[in-house]
């Protein structure tokens, strides 16, 4: 006899929830910088992470939201993985794998050429499988950021950024001057008839003339090649405040506008802590903090590098950093360091390196987040040497900054 076993149903209580409302809730967690484990090895590429680290991370966001009903919370806690709840959270780091969002590979003893883990496995046979978050998870967040940061400026909306007010489409409020071959043809109807008209009167058909074209004059985006400078260094995480994390925001948010907004102009990222390296864009989120020393000098000394094989109108280096330098490299390869005060060596090879840049012409934009009096007098002189700007400013307002002043050089007006 057939027997039909009849059990509580329970409403999946995430069923509205989005993939891209999940990865929103997880942006602390995947763009993490160390901040959160303080203790573990500090390197610029840290160890992958594991799927149940997600879950975990998961199941703590949805809980302070207050969206996990409390006998489901109830229900983990005596059942653990075999629990309703468990099976759930499964079924979101399915949804985010099936949309491009994350990567899953299997633990390292399965893996095989054909190895992947299997649909509804996710939190059992392959817990401790690896993730990794997509160019499109990275592109998501650099655009959640970046409307979070203008939205904060006042504009909840954005096109191609001609001014400070952030306005779009074409501007037509610039002045009127006789058209001249090879001038695009922004036409001045209004200027182009005045002219017909005091030439010949009011009469029709009107008899167009070439010297009775005009054309508006309208703002020239400039091309700019941009190397974005982040300090790794140890002391980015300590003193109870995360600014890592802000400045990682910051360069998704930047790459984004760059990718979407100014097609023509270019962004590398350099990180500069014991010594200096360039990563790729789809890198960053991966990056923790790294070695304990601040080597300025030999950021820059990359950064000038891969500035000079560009050919933009605009070539400058954004250096977000919180301390002063406090190792360089010398001669031979080996790395001097002293963090106690300002090293004279530190400092005289790091401002060398900055005149090398300015004779380049290359720009050098400093935002500081610390404001300690010893570092004030040495931005002041990077300022000086390079006709830079300096900002003061903290991990709260940092992209406000930093976003604002790229906008302002990407126009000039031609006269």
């Amino acid at each position: 006899m057939k027997y039909i076993k009849y059990g509580k149903h329970v409403a999946d209580p995430f069923a509205n929830l989005s993939a891209e409302e999940l990865l929103q809730m997880l942006q602390d967690f995947l763009l993490d910088s160390g901040f959160l484990d303080s203790y573990s090895a500090f390197y610029p590429m840290g160890s992958e992470d594991t799927l149940e680290q997600l879950r975990r991370a998961l199941m703590q966001a949805l809980e302070q939201e207050g969206m996990i009903p409390d006998d489901l919370l109830k229900e983990m806690l005596s059942e653990g993985e075999n629990s309703k709840l468990s099976e759930l959270l499964d079924r979101l780091l399915e949804r985010l794998a099936e949309e491009g969002y994350i990567t899953i590979e299997p633990p390292v003893a399965e893996r095989g050429p054909l190895a992947r883990p299997r649909a509804g496995q996710v939190g059992k046979s392959n817990a401790q499988a690896r993730f990794e978050i997509t160019d499109k998870a990275l592109d998501f967040l650099g655009f959640k950021t970046l409307k979070d940061l203008l939205g904060s400026l006042g504009k909840s909306s954005f096109g191609r950024h001609d001014t400070r007010e952030l306005a779009t489409g074409v501007e037509s409020d610039g002045s009127s001057r006789q058209y001249e071959f090879g001038d695009t043809l922004n036409l001045d109807a209004n200027a182009t008839l005045l002219s017909a008209i005091q030439r010949h009167g009011l009469r029709l058909p009107l008899d167009l003339d070439y010297n009775d074209l005009h054309v508006r004059q309208c703002e020239y985006q400039s091309s700019c090649a941009t190397v974005l400078m982040l300090d790794c260094s140890h002391s980015m995480i300590l003193y109870g405040e995360d600014r890592f994390t802000p400045a990682k925001r910051v360069a998704l948010a930047l790459s984004h506008l760059i990718r979407t907004q100014y097609p023509g102009d270019s962004l590398h990222m350099v990180l500069f802590h014991d010594s200096a390296e360039e990563i790729p864009p789809n890198a960053l989120a991966r990056v923790k903090v790294g070695p304990y020393y601040t080597n300025t000098c030999e950021g820059l000394r990359l950064a000038e590098r891969i500035l000079t094989r560009q050919r933009k109108d605009m070539r400058q280096i954004v250096m977000i950093t919180d301390g002063k330098p406090s190792a360089v490299t010398l001669p031979d390869g080996r790395i001097y360091k002293n963090a106690f005060g300002l090293d004279p060596l530190v400092v005289s090879e790091t401002l060398q390196e900055v005149a090398r840049c300015r004779q380049s012409g290359i720009m050098i934009n400093t935002f500081m987040l610390a404001s300690d009096y010893s570092l004030v007098n040495f931005v002041q002189k990077v300022t000086e040497i390079c006709h830079g700007k300096a900002y003061f400013t903290t991990p709260y307002t940092l992209g406000q900054y930093l976003l604002m002043d790229y906008m302002q050089k990407k126009t000039k007006h031609i006269h």
